[in-house]
């Protein structure tokens, strides 16, 4: 493709009036390369097609910029260059340029010779030969037509057809030698011609790209804002490239189909290769690893290592059972292609393959649930023997709490622990049969290996390790029976100091009642006497309270010895109970003392004081009123004496107020029977006051 700059010739997208393809020639000020004209001209006109050539063509030669004798040259040239179909040309001319006369004799003297007619025309004056649709703006008409467009597609297009043109060469070459021969011929061909010199996938989409930019109806929208129609020579391309394209896909798939076949000849080769790797190493040293662990560990740490060492071992595996998915990978896509020659050795290579490694992925899974199940049980024994050792440290301390809620709090403790226990062991049961269990099948995965010392060694070991833990767990049993035992007596002797001061708080209650709120005597015989039947329940319930208070501290005794401890209410309860019940006993003898001189004061002062006239001999008695009035007196007096108690204290009934009401009210029953006894004596100064 020679080179074509906007200032060269080239086809508008338009026809002429006789429907013949217009050929622009724009000349500049510049010498203008007749040779490279001549070579421009060649070119395109070998783009369009016989029938269009048939309809003829209209030059344009722009003259506007250039000089007549130049122009007169390319005219001629026109003549050696342009077959016979060139209908007309038009030269157009600078408004102000040359002679009109020279240049009209010249062309017409020539016109004969040219073989077609030549005009000279203003640009403005050109739509009288050609419409002005179908001219550019540069000649007064109003098409659209970007050159470097189309110049930039033409490039592609030569390219396009010299890479395709080579690359189906080249294809067919290696498609026929690989079909020629025997197979070592075959091979050796496509050996030294497997690779083409450019990528066909990337001719492919080129020649995709190019068809479907010449397929297009619109051409530079975004840029002219005009569509315009596609030339002929884009129209007369696109059968050459969809037929290039045509014959690239099939040659294009003749050769993937050769390079697949090798490919699947050399993956068969390098399958079977790493297979027998695979197999060889897994029955081999991957085997003789397994065959070499068999404990348990007798401890966390012992486990731990083993399982430490089994990670090691898988690690291995690891890399070579990544072998296996990618080879498996590798044969299944093989299977699905479905050729029948390698069917059954492929089938065949698989079948060994997963036979192999699953039997090891199971031992491997297999002795890695064994170690897991191990180091379980042996996390749960050493929990189990710490809590073990926790409660027998709890056992082997004496309990010396403080009261009862304390006592109760390490017992509930205590029984927590020793059920945290009894789970644990149970847990410790069942991680042990479980383990039991599965060293019972391990000798199926022994591979022949006698393997009956190591499990006998590692089930003596779980059956020793449960053994002793029951038997640690009996004995703290058997001291828990012993210290729940010893922990509820202490509770129960809490609980009798406990009611035991209870009991001397309510004695020391009824002693402050009987003090402060027992103090009155009664109005009359009648209440007094209720008021001594009151205080009698009274003081049964105090002694009730005292009795109950003896006995408490008895229990405590009794406890004590056997517990073999000494009770703080031996020097402290027992002294105060007796101490508050004497003082309670002395004030109850005083208070009952007051109400039975109220009694005695207040019967006979009612006898004195009613009239009856029955026992006049009774009433008047001088002695019953002395002994009314020394009674009286007695009282009073005996209201003014404290209650005086062993240690020397004294405590007076109710305030002094209360005892001033009490003494008015006997008095003023004193002066009545002072009264009586006066009225008695002298009954004229009773009728002279009347």
């Amino acid at each position: 493709l020679p080179c074509l700059p906007p200032s060269l010739p080239s086809f508008l997208p338009s026809s002429d009036r006789r429907s013949g393809l217009i050929l622009t020639i724009p000349l500049c000020l510049e010498q203008t390369n007749m040779d490279e004209l001549s070579v421009t001209l060649d070119y395109l006109l070998s783009i369009p097609s016989e029938k269009c050539k048939a309809r003829g063509f209209t030059v344009i030669v722009d003259g506007r910029k250039s000089q007549w004798n130049v122009v007169k040259t390319v005219v001629v040239m026109l003549q050696n260059v342009v077959p016979a179909e060139v209908s007309l040309v038009c030269v157009v001319k600078p408004d102000e340029f040359w002679d009109k006369k020279v240049t009209h004799f010249c062309f017409w003297k020539e016109k004969d010779r040219l073989g077609f007619e030549v005009i000279l025309v203003s640009a403005n004056k050109l739509t009288r030969y050609i419409e002005p649709c179908q001219l550019t703006e540069d000649f007064g008409g109003s098409l659209t037509y970007d050159h470097m467009d189309w110049l930039n597609k033409r490039l592609v297009f030569e390219k396009f057809t010299k890479e395709s043109t080579s690359l189906l060469d080249e294809l067919a070459l290696i498609n026929n030698g690989s079909d020629k021969g025997n197979q070592q011929e075959k091979e050796r061909s496509v050996d030294l011609n497997f690779l083409p010199s450019v990528d066909p996938e990337t001719v492919l989409q080129t020649g995709h790209e190019l068809l479907s930019e010449l397929q297009q109806r619109r051409f530079n929208g975004s840029d002219g804002g005009v569509s315009w129609s596609p030339m002929d020579d884009e129209l007369l391309a696109q059968p050459q490239v969809m037929k290039l394209l045509d014959s690239l896909r099939e040659q294009y798939t003749r050769y993937q189909e050769v390079c697949r076949q090798r490919s699947k000849r050399t993956q068969l080769e390098e399958i079977q290769q790493k297979v027998m790797q695979v197999v060889n190493w897994l029955e081999g040293p991957g085997s003789e690893q397994l065959r070499a662990q068999w404990g348990i560990g007798d401890s966390i740490r012992a486990s731990q290592a083993l399982q430490q060492k089994h990670e090691e071992i898988e690690s291995q595996h690891s890399e070579w059972f990544a072998v296996y998915v990618e080879l498996n990978q590798q044969i299944a896509a093989l299977l699905n292609a479905g050729d029948e020659e390698d069917l059954v050795e492929l089938k065949s290579l698989q079948q060994q393959l997963s036979d192999v490694c699953y039997r090891q992925a199971s031992q491997l899974e297999f002795r890695q649930n064994l170690l897991q199940a191990a180091l379980e049980f042996h996390g749960v024994a050493q929990d189990l023997s710490q809590q073990l050792d926790g409660l027998l440290g709890m056992l082997c301390v004496d309990v010396a709490p403080a009261d009862g809620a304390s006592i109760q709090q390490t017992l509930k403790l205590l029984e927590e622990k020793l059920k945290s226990v009894d789970v644990g062991l149970q847990g410790l049961r069942e991680k042990g049969q479980g383990l039991l269990d599965q060293i019972s099948n391990q000798a199926s995965w022994a591979y022949g290996k006698d393997v009956t010392i190591e499990n006998k060694e590692n089930v003596d070991h779980i059956q020793g390790v449960m053994e002793d833990m029951q038997l640690r767990k009996q004995r703290c049993e058997d001291m828990v029976d012993v210290r729940r035992l010893k922990m509820l007596q202490m509770v129960q002797l809490f609980k009798c100091e406990e009611d035991a001061a209870q009991a001397v708080e309510w004695l020391s209650e009824l002693l402050d009642a009987l003090l402060k709120t027992h103090i009155r005597l009664g109005d009359d015989a009648q209440e007094t006497k209720v008021l001594l039947e009151k205080h009698r329940k009274f003081v049964d319930v105090a002694q009730s309270t005292y009795d109950y208070g003896r006995q408490l501290l008895q229990a405590t005794v009794v406890l004590c010895q056997s517990l073999r401890c000494t009770s703080r209410s031996s020097g402290d309860t027992l002294p105060r109970l007796n101490r508050v019940w004497k003082q309670f006993t002395i004030a109850s003898e005083e208070r009952v003392h007051r109400l039975e001189m109220a009694i005695a004061f207040h019967s006979n002062t009612e006898k004195i004081l009613q009239d009856c006239p029955e026992e006049p001999e009774a009433i008047n008695d001088e002695e019953q009123f002395d002994e009314i009035e020394a009674v009286g007196k007695s009282l009073l007096d005996r209201l003014t004496v404290p209650v005086v108690y062993p240690d020397g204290t004294e405590q007076y009934f109710g305030s002094p107020s209360d005892m001033a009401s009490t003494a008015e009210h006997i008095r003023d029953r004193m002066k009545l029977v002072n009264l009586k006894r006066q009225q008695l004596r002298h009954p004229e100064m009773v009728t002279t006051e009347s």
